[in-house]
């Protein structure tokens, strides 16, 4: 016979030596149903900003400096284009309705745009210049319009003409032309090379007068040069005849320095001419008629 031990029924006790001091309940353990300081804070930050309920001045300077990178001057040239896209600068265009419309007028009306195109090769020979690719309402924002005259001077590209296709008629509010001579074609130094005497200061003169028809909107023709054309040259007094003839304010361009002699021609005119009541433009450009009339008298 097997005898069995007798079974200890003592009991064990197991005493924590670890006293907690947290009163947090156990529920907390769960997600809460309000967000955290920290949550709402990244919260904040994801919320988009009241862009346009910032004063339209502030939304402009915006705008100027989203814009700040691309030339001064548009012209129909790949290293512009190329430029354009890898900024990204036209993105606000696509954002919402009331964006592009301003971000649009932002940048057509606070940069020039080239009317022919003058970079080389198969841009410079097209009959579809930046202008003629250009939605109409893009077009209409536009306040500052270039003509570059000199490349091709014994050759004009057939491109190089006003007319309907161009599109000036969208150009309601251009209000500046800058006219830039590369070169007078009149000197010496083109004997030989030209197709005939005043070939091209006869095409610029035509060409500028096609212009002035076309945007009736322009008041002030800005002229400018390079340092080898001579104010009293045939190609800017023939361009000179032109503005008189349309009676439109003439501005110098910073290139050639001619702004700091406008005064003392202007003074030199008018003592020479009498011309007490003409404008400094009208006395520096006179009409032929009215010179003659005035020795006449």
């Amino acid at each position: 016979m097997v005898r069995r031990r007798p079974m200890n029924h003592s009991v064990l006790v197991i005493r924590s030596t670890v006293t907690s001091t947290s009163t947090t309940p156990a529920s907390s353990n769960f997600p809460s149903a309000y967000p955290s300081e920290d949550e709402s804070e990244i919260a904040a930050l994801k919320k988009p900003f009241p862009f346009l309920s910032l004063p339209s001045e502030l939304r402009n300077k915006v705008y100027s400096l989203v814009f700040a990178s691309a030339p001064e001057i548009i012209d129909l040239d790949p290293d512009t284009f190329s430029h354009i896209n890898r900024q990204r600068l036209f993105a606000l265009f696509r954002v919402s309705r009331q964006l592009s419309h301003e971000s649009i007028h932002h940048f057509f009306s606070t940069h020039t745009f080239r009317l022919f195109p003058i970079y080389p090769g198969r841009y410079f020979k097209t009959k579809r210049p930046l202008l003629c690719r250009l939605p109409a309402k893009y077009r209409s924002s536009i306040t500052s319009l270039d003509l570059r005259l000199g490349p091709g001077w014994n050759n004009p590209p057939e491109g190089w003409v006003v007319n309907q296709a161009l599109g000036l008629v969208d150009c309601v509010n251009v209000r500046a032309l800058k006219v830039f001579v590369e070169c007078d074609t009149s000197d010496d130094m083109y004997e030989g090379y030209r197709k005939f005497d005043g070939f091209y200061e006869l095409f610029c003169a035509e060409l500028l007068e096609s212009v002035l028809k076309a945007v009736p909107t322009i008041q002030v023709v800005e002229l400018d040069a390079w340092s080898a054309v001579k104010r009293n040259g045939k190609m800017i007094s023939g361009l000179g005849e032109v503005i008189s003839k349309f009676e439109k304010v003439v501005a110098w361009g910073p290139e050639r320095g001619w702004n700091q002699e406008s005064d003392q021609v202007w003074l030199d005119a008018l003592l020479l001419h009498r011309a007490g009541k003409l404008t400094k433009n009208a006395v520096v450009f006179p009409r032929r008629d009215t010179l003659v009339h005035k020795e006449a008298q």
